[in-house]
């Protein structure tokens, strides 16, 4: 849907933050720019990820297909190459493309039959990067990181910019080791809470400053361009510079806490995480590698009150980034030709259910992510929608608000009609996958407007909930008897999804 000149298309994302996370909706924190993102478009209520782990939603953004269809269908997977992206076919039209920021779309390893460039050692190679002039995934210009915080992970382009900004021992704020890989002489502790490195340098400042320097390119030389400001926190480890670590008091947050009881009709899984020292083994499979969330998520109300003030001052720090990018959206004149969505990848536990950070549980804190649309002109300002979103719509709402054929491949939906109320709504549920393990953690979840189940392969338990009467998700229906009609109409609406969503690469073109 376009008339006239060609939008830009502004991509602003964060990672593992909660839905409830914008100072619109939760007076507890300040995010003033989010604020004014939604006064200038729409707030829309339930926009759902098609995986609640990094790699697997972030390859859906990009291709508009499930992971289930795109193949990185867990951490450590990757994404085949070959993949159609949207920086593809909007390339293919003279759009100017380019991701700044976290991409995550390869592992952390490398092997001769799956090359990453995201891997140790050559993350730590800045020789290599400061050359790196590739297109990647459809972005024919790229400048990456990969750690959260202080992680080992550091490198890449974020490294190479604190260099030239004049901090040359950026190693000592940042850990050094990882498994068999050590780079300095530093050995820096994990930090906590307080970050030692200066606001100046952190990677917020890095995303905003390059997103701006590329966006004053294309509009002086009157480019259409597709941005991705890719940004890593609120994501785990708990850390900020100051004064951002000591904005919020602890003891004034609100501390979600396990309703007691919640979990006596939930899976096995979900009980274990309540144990000091649970035993997942019989979880274990070949090929499964690590699985995240399956351990102990007991804590103390104490320091889950100071790691929420601090996970609240990182979505403020980076708050204040995102402004700049706005700012400068304004500044070049593009605003009212630029259609800007802000979202995160996932969700996040902070004590929900007793739960901290992610794993398979597929509540919303976890499955449901905030979600800002504005597009001047287009999308109405100032509004709210409680209609059904999925990341995996992206890909093809971006080429059809630039008035690009969508791929046949992609099997999200264009909503580009519906964002601006030239249609009605497409979309009356949303499929979440999560296939951790080759079978104990390979999970499916159908959402609509009320109720919600949750599937587990070769497992005869699952959840089900009344969105509508337990918004919280306390009372688990699974195995409700007056509820067994309404599990198998929903089982079967799944099974109908799942039809739905499966791939039409080419059109059917002869009878024979």
């Amino acid at each position: 849907m376009t008339n006239g000149k060609r939008p830009n298309i502004l991509l602003i994302t964060s990672d593992q933050q909660h839905w409830n996370t914008i100072g619109l909706r939760n007076p507890e924190i300040k995010t003033p720019n989010l604020d004014r993102l939604a006064r200038q478009g729409c707030l829309f209520e339930r926009a759902y990820c098609p995986n609640p782990t990094c790699t697997p939603t972030r390859a859906s953004i990009i291709t508009g297909m499930y992971p289930s269809q795109h193949g990185a269908y867990s951490l450590g997977t990757k994404l085949s190459e070959d993949r159609i992206t949207v920086g593809d076919t909007l390339s293919d039209t003279g759009y100017r493309t380019a991701l700044v920021g976290k991409a995550h779309f390869q592992p952390l390893r490398s092997t001769e039959e799956y090359p990453s460039v995201e891997s140790y050692p050559v993350l730590r190679d800045l020789d290599y990067w400061k050359d790196y002039d590739q297109p990647f995934y459809g972005f024919d210009h790229v400048e990456l990181a990969r750690n959260h915080t202080d992680e080992c992970h550091v490198g890449q382009h974020y490294a190479i910019w604190m260099e030239e900004k004049g901090l040359e021992d950026w190693p000592r704020h940042f850990q050094n080791r990882w498994n068999e890989y050590s780079f300095t002489n530093y050995d820096t502790e994990p930090q906590y809470l307080k970050w030692s490195l200066p606001e100046e340098f952190h990677y917020n400042a890095w995303i905003a400053e390059r997103s701006n320097s590329l966006m004053d390119d294309y509009a002086r030389n009157e480019e259409p361009f597709f941005l991705w400001a890719s940004f890593f926190d609120p994501h785990p480890p708990y850390l900020i510079p100051e004064p951002w670590d000591s904005m919020y008091d602890p003891e004034a947050v609100t501390v979600p806490q396990m309703t007691p009881g919640e979990h006596d009709r939930n899976p096995e899984h979900f009980r274990k995480t309540q144990e000091k020292n649970p035993d997942f083994s019989n979880w274990d499979e070949p090929g499964g590698n690590a699985m995240h969330g399956c351990c102990s998520h007991l804590q103390d109300r104490e320091s889950l009150s100071k790691e929420i003030a601090v996970y609240y001052g990182m979505i403020s720090c980076m708050d204040k980034y995102i402004g700049k990018i706005l700012d400068k959206v304004e500044e070049l004149g593009i605003a009212d030709n630029t259609l800007i969505v802000f979202t995160s990848d996932h969700g996040h536990f902070f004590g929900h259910h007793g739960l901290n950070a992610k794993g398979p549980f597929h509540y919303e804190d976890l499955v449901k992510v905030p979600f800002i649309a504005s597009w001047p002109g287009k999308i109405k300002a100032a509004s709210t929608s409680p209609e059904i979103q999925s990341l995996v719509d992206l890909a093809p709402t971006f080429l059809g608000a630039a008035g690009v054929q969508i791929p046949n491949a992609m099997t999200g939906i264009d909503q580009s009609d519906a964002w601006t109320g030239t249609a009605l709504p497409e979309r009356d549920h949303a499929i979440v996958e999560n296939r951790h393990q080759p079978t104990t953690i390979h999970v499916k979840t159908y959402v609509d407007k009320r109720y919600k189940i949750t599937t587990y392969y070769q497992r005869q338990y699952g959840e089900l909930f009344d969105l509508e009467k337990d918004p919280n998700e306390i009372d688990n229906l699974w195995n409700s008897p007056e509820h067994k009609d309404i599990k198998a109409d929903l089982t079967l609406k799944l099974l109908h999804a799942e039809m739905g969503k499966e791939p039409l690469p080419m059109p059917r073109i002869a009878p024979a």
